[in-house]
């Protein structure tokens, strides 16, 4: 059993997307070593996520269509926009949630065909096109509220939704071969890059997203002109351009626009803004090889998750901004935790982990996942978190849609594509962070090369994985050891093994394509103990579990969580319950004469109304 120091957060003691399309960009990926494996080839067999993934398809997926169809105007902003008259309904970038949700059919699409969910696309698509303007431009607010204001107001998303429809556009083509959305997102981009740029108009995108989107643009398309808008949008902010256009006062720290972003150093503001802008950087970065936007990466990457992340992987802590106050201020009771950001989380840390190859990206991509993500969706899949706290008196409940829906149909297009996260290759190694029951197809050195892995997880260590290869694969493999995991034992045809840790990963140079490759973690309960200035957790602590967090919840524990004391010399037992919550590994803990269950937090909210925490007082500090 392999001994190793666990990667402990400070505050919690404890892609670039790679776009197959009709031309093949040209590339300088100096910068970039890993590149991810996308989930389009991994197909995903496991006794966790498959279930999750059915629930998707059955009941999220329709969920969105009935909102966006059927009790929301949002298709029918398109609709009017066609038409040239009627009114819009709804809030000005409502157009980006059915754009998010295309996309999330376009990734469901890829592994589950269904002729029928591909017509209502089509359907969508065509009522897309037919709002776009002669001049390329789209957007349903400003078309059916006046043209004239358009671009007059740089927090009114008009470059956010256009981002969501490339992003919806690259994914349906790639799942599909269809490029009816990819063209009319081409026109829109052109639209917008014959108006700014250098040159021409200043502009500072009120809400970053259209940053990744380009650049996704130009995988797909080759054209190296969308690569070189979004480094020139990324460059914008910092130097005083930024305006409401007279509807209200520009706040720089809220819109990262306070200074140049090579020269950030903290985060600040709109948490999602945030990620998507980092995303954006990340993305630009790998592909221009501008080191000095990795230096500002790593420097916010320290101050998100040293200083302002919780356990969950959640980030934002204020419901005022959306986002962020001071350091280490993360309440539980009040906790924002926006799903969209601990999405973003993922986003921005998959893209991190392949500049270095380290797994401390990959670690808090999988806390981000499995806790603060996966909170965001009931277990029926239909009712959705926009907040996350990390405590509750029984009154927050998940919801079948909101007004301002960008939760829900975020969702509906992340969890589709998890596979995405799962594999990366790089010239000298084939790299596994995360663990899942699946089988992957992977080209390299000219053959395909078929991983497989076998698991229990996150409910228990043990990781089989099998390569398959007709010839000689001249790769190491780099499976990544969690930062939670303290002993582990790795094994290669029932023989232990022991090969060298570095930055996270035990790197097997001796292997050949048939060898059984068995990973076993341990996978003790901890406690789990906040740095000592957050002050909202002094003499609290939290249960963790392989890569999930637990929580108590008054449904398993009615005579009040107030009455609940950890010792330090509690000890905890692990039994299943296969009945309870989709099945699930509850922790039990005997206390004060009782009997106390956790459960993983990301399945609080599924049963009656009742209180729930995941920070416990502690008997003694």
């Amino acid at each position: 059993m392999k001994m190793k120091n666990s990667l402990l957060f400070p505050v919690v003691c404890i892609a670039l997307c790679s776009c197959q399309g009709p031309k093949e960009a040209s590339e300088n990926t100096s910068l970039k070593m890993i590149s991810q494996v996308d989930f389009s080839h991994v197909k995903i067999d496991d006794s966790f996520w498959s279930p999750r993934l059915d629930k998707h398809s059955s009941a999220t997926l329709p969920v969105c269509i009935d909102q966006i169809e059927n009790q929301t105007g949002r298709i029918r902003n398109f609709e009017n926009a066609a038409k040239g008259e009627g009114v819009h309904s709804g809030i000005f970038f409502d157009d980006s949630d059915v754009y998010k949700a295309l996309e999330g059919i376009a990734y469901s699409l890829i592994n589950h065909p269904n002729a029928k969910l591909e017509r209502k696309a089509d359907e969508w698509i065509d009522k897309m096109a037919a709002a776009q303007q002669p001049d390329g431009y789209i957007n349903t607010y400003y078309t059916l509220t006046g043209l004239d204001k358009r671009w007059t107001n740089m927090d009114k998303h008009e470059m956010y939704c256009a981002g969501h429809m490339m992003e919806a556009a690259v994914a349906y083509y790639q799942a599909t071969g269809k490029r009816k959305l990819l063209d009319v997102s081409c026109r829109m981009a052109d639209h917008m890059m014959s108006l700014f740029g250098p040159g021409k108009r200043h502009w500072v995108a009120g809400h970053e997203e259209i940053e990744l989107a380009l650049v996704k643009l130009y995988q797909v398309t080759g054209e190296e002109k969308y690569l070189d808008f979004a480094a020139w949008l990324l460059e914008e902010r910092g130097h005083g351009y930024g305006s409401k256009g007279g509807e209200g006062d520009w706040d720089p720290a809220y819109y990262q626009d306070a200074v140049p972003v090579r020269e950030l150093e903290s985060i600040s503001g709109h948490a999602v803004r945030c990620m998507y802008l980092y995303c954006g950087m990340a993305d630009v970065a790998a592909l221009k090889n501008d080191t000095g936007y990795v230096a500002a990466l790593n420097r916010l990457w320290d101050d998100v998750v040293l200083r302002n992340m919780y356990v969950t992987g959640g980030i934002g802590s204020s419901k005022h901004n959306e986002g962020f106050t001071q350091d280490y201020d993360l309440p539980n009771l009040e906790a924002y935790c926006e799903t969209c950001a601990s999405v973003g989380m993922v986003f921005w840390n998959q893209r991190m982990n392949q500049f270095t190859g380290d797994a401390k990206y990959a670690d808090v991509m999988e806390r981000s996942l499995y806790n603060g993500a996966l909170a965001g969706v009931s277990l029926g899949g239909d009712r959705f978190f926009y907040v996350n706290p990390l405590e509750s008196k029984g009154d927050h409940h998940r919801q079948a849609w909101y007004g301002c829906a960008c939760c829900p149909s975020q969702i509906s297009r992340f969890l589709p594509s998890i596979g995405s996260y799962v594999y990366g290759v790089s010239d000298k190694a084939i790299w596994v962070n995360l663990f899942m029951g699946n089988t992957a197809t992977v080209s390299i050195d000219g053959q395909d090369v078929q991983l497989k892995q076998q698991t229990a997880y996150p409910w228990d260590g043990r990781v089989e994985l099998t390569v398959s290869a007709t010839g000689t694969v001249s790769r190491e493999l780099r499976i990544r050891i969690p930062g939670w995991c303290k002993k582990y034992d790795l094994s290669v045809n029932g023989k232990t093994v022991n090969v060298p840790v570095e930055k996270g990963y035990a790197v097997l140079e001796q292997w050949k394509p048939g060898d059984a490759i068995v990973l076993a973690l341990d996978m003790p309960v901890e406690k789990v103990k906040a740095d000592p200035r957050v002050k909202q957790n002094v003499g609290k602590r939290a249960v963790q579990r392989g890569p999930l967090v637990y929580c108590v919840e008054k449904a398993d524990n009615p005579w009040g969580l107030d009455l609940l004391r950890l010792d330090e010399g509690s000890t905890f037992e692990v039994t299943d319950a296969p009945d309870v919550l989709g099945g699930i590994k509850q922790i039990k803990l005997t206390e004060g004469g009782k009997e106390w269950t956790f459960i993983p937090y990301y399945a609080w909210d599924n049963r009656e109304a009742g209180e729930m925490k995941v920070w416990i007082d502690c008997a003694a500090d």
